[in-house]
């Protein structure tokens, strides 16, 4: 049932003039429509990040945002055009923030790598679904989320970065051995796995907090790990 188009949906019987105008899934009008929208949208982040955009039909999502799945069709007719939405409102506004550290920290290697550290872990704190669905859907090859993302954007983004720290290394600002590709992930490790930990204890106490993980990634970042010279 996943990505079948929809040939009719409610009010469809007259044609709107102006649906080519529309982004997909935009409502028609009034802020109840867009209201419900974004409820919808919300609860597609919630789901996919608990069990995984494959595993997330859209009957489920209709029933988390408490709307029939002929209404959530109204909005988006296929999973494609869902996640083309998520995509582009929702993912693309805090991955951009990423790497746009890269430029205005053009001449500060380490202030760069670190800030979007920083970022990573506050973007998860602000937005539950940023470490779990990335770690779902965004880091693993197999992941819904990354071929789609990569067959509409391509991998802009993190080429970037990787060509930053290549010219870093070239002018001598950054270690020359490392990895470019490798230290990229390494930042994920460091970051958004303890954030997704954090979110899958559901409730439960966790031993880290959003604060301890930025005080101890800031240090080992500037310091890594070897006992300080007097």
């Amino acid at each position: 049932m996943a990505g079948r188009k929809i040939s009719e949906t409610p009010g469809s019987a007259t044609k709107d003039p102006t649906a080519a105008a529309r982004r997909p899934g935009r409502p028609r009008s009034g802020k109840k429509g867009a209201d419900k929208r974004e409820l919808l949208l919300d609860a597609a982040l919630k789901l996919f990040a608990q069990y995984g955009i494959a595993e997330t039909p859209l009957s489920m999502i209709a029933k988390e945002a408490g709307v029939t799945t002929a209404m959530l069709h109204y909005y988006f007719k296929t999973r494609e055009q869902l996640l083309d939405v998520m995509i582009d409102e929702r993912f693309q506004p805090v991955r951009a923030g990423f790497t746009d550290i890269f430029e205005t920290h053009a001449d500060d290697p380490l202030m760069a790598i670190t800030n979007m550290a920083q970022c990573m872990i506050d973007a998860a704190e602000k937005y539950p679904w940023v470490a779990p669905l990335w770690v779902r859907e965004v880091i693993s090859e197999s992941g819904m989320l990354k071929k789609r993302m990569e067959e509409r954007n391509g991998d802009k983004n993190r080429k970037i970065v990787q060509e930053c720290i290549i010219r870093w290394q070239a002018e001598g600002r950054l270690n020359p051995d490392l990895n470019p590709a490798l230290l990229f992930i390494s930042l994920f490790g460091l970051t958004l796995f303890p954030m997704a930990s954090m979110k899958m204890r559901q409730g439960g106490v966790s031993p880290i907090s959003p604060d301890m993980l930025r005080k101890h990634v800031t240090l080992l970042l500037f310091h890594g790990v070897a006992p300080q010279k007097p």
